[in-house]
């Protein structure tokens, strides 16, 4: 019964995230100028990347074997998503 609680929670942490990135990309904007979803899509994978690279360096502030690895992973990646970001604010 354990088990499957825990593997229902984690399942709702992830569709929780999913939902939330979603809103904060704008999932309501193509529905009101009657557009595509590509820039919701596209904005959801870029805070994916960005919630990886922190994940990545939260992981590096607690591992003592790996904490090279994780630091210039978590840094690329969070580099990577706010490259994106500037993109399709088109600030680039």
């Amino acid at each position: 019964m354990n088990q499957i609680t825990s593997k229902a929670l984690t399942g709702f942490k992830y569709i929780y995230l999913i939902v939330f990135f979603a809103l904060l990309a704008g999932f309501f904007h193509p529905l009101i100028t009657n557009t595509s979803f590509d820039g919701v899509v596209i904005g959801v994978l870029v805070l994916f990347a960005g919630l990886a690279g922190g994940v990545l360096l939260y992981r590096a502030a607690t591992s003592e074997s790996k904490r090279a690895i994780f630091l210039g992973s978590g840094f690329a990646l969070m580099s990577i998503s706010l490259y994106y970001i500037f993109q399709l604010t088109g600030r680039t």
